[in-house]
């Protein structure tokens, strides 16, 4: 079936039309009926650009739900289109050229007891940011060297991208639209989705510095507008006959990233630029080595195969962590029977 980009509204497909064995594409349904029991959960399967199945108990198909650190993929698909646009010119730019303030938070203005800018961190590049290994404000961390998941990283991130386009002011956060206006422009509204933003803090000393390493950036979206970024993302950035994130940045964005490789042991090879990576086949092992998901708190979920032409979002969907999801996405993939199940 040829592959089509939904309008303001999806295409659906008959799940044999699309490749399923619709018995099987019952049996997963059925499983996660059974698994979930009372937990809230909304699925949408896409193949070939069209609804196959959409599942869904206690959550309405428009509500919108907090993407959590799904939202980070966004920051990555944003990072990529800023180097395209040159407002930033390398993903190894250091970020105190565009964001100097980043390296103005002393100890006891952190966000907790021993976390603030230290000397290394003035190294920290864009790259290291966006797969998480740039130790920022991590005592004992050098830039480069180990993966350790964080927000604090991702802001300042953000805040380099915003300062790059000129929407933001840390002594005075909420005066400019920041990195949410920016996804708005230039990936949201080109795809035809609907997701809301907005920001956030958790719950920081009086003395934090937060204009500096907070003022997170979040993203409310339905389930199928949240498939809609996987279906951008299935194509390398590509939405029908535009480009709209580098396909060159999407593909080293959705494998290992290479100080991860060199650097960390091989139980982490599964982290790319803001993407959870499945090329070392260590999150999801019977699945395609070329899959890769955003993910985020409270079980939100977005799995891409490109080789399948198949994205599964989930929002929420069963659980939190990401191996676990290969509960579901391993019945839908084993569920079709016109295309390899691996890469």
């Amino acid at each position: 079936m040829q592959c089509v980009f939904p309008g303001k509204e999806w295409d659906w497909a008959d799940p044999k039309d699309s490749g399923f064995d619709a018995t099987r594409l019952e049996e997963a349904r059925q499983w996660l009926v059974n698994e979930a029991g009372e937990q809230l959960y909304r699925i949408v399967v896409v193949r070939h650009g069209r609804i196959v199945a959409e599942w869904q108990q206690g959550v309405e198909t428009e509500t919108r739900l907090n993407l959590a650190s799904a939202t980070k993929s966004s920051f990555s698909s944003m990072l990529g289109i800023a180097i395209d646009e040159g407002r930033i010119a390398s993903a190894d730019d250091r970020l105190i050229s565009y964001f100097p303030q980043f390296m103005d938070v002393p100890e006891g203005r952190g966000p907790k007891p021993g976390r603030h800018a230290k000397p290394e961190d003035k190294d920290i590049t864009f790259r290291q940011l966006i797969s998480n290994t740039s130790g920022y404000m991590k005592p004992g961390e050098t830039p480069g060297m180990q993966f350790h998941y964080q927000t604090f990283g991702m802001n300042v991130l953000c805040h380099g991208i915003e300062s790059a386009y000129g929407v933001y002011d840390a002594e005075n956060p909420d005066a400019l639209p920041g990195i949410g206006m920016l996804i708005e422009e230039k990936i949201r509204n080109k795809i035809g989705a609907g997701w809301a933003y907005r920001y956030t803090d958790f719950k920081h000393p009086p003395d934090a510095l937060v204009n500096i390493f907070g003022h997170s950036p979040r993203i409310d979206s339905s389930c199928r507008d949240l498939a809609r970024a996987g279906l951008l993302w299935l194509h390398f950035g590509r939405w029908d006959e535009e480009q709209v994130i580098p396909e060159a940045w999407m593909r080293e964005a959705t494998v290992t990233a290479p100080e991860i490789r060199e650097h960390c042991p091989r139980e982490e090879w599964c982290y790319g630029y803001a993407f959870w990576t499945n090329d070392h086949a260590r999150l999801w092992p019977s699945l395609p080595r070329d899959s890769f998901a955003a993910s985020g708190a409270g079980r939100k979920h977005c799995w891409v195969a490109p080789s399948l032409d198949l994205v599964v979002a989930q929002c929420p969907g069963l659980c939190d962590e990401q191996r676990h999801n290969a509960g579901v996405l391993g019945r839908i993939v084993l569920a079709i029977v016109d295309g390899p199940r691996r890469e």
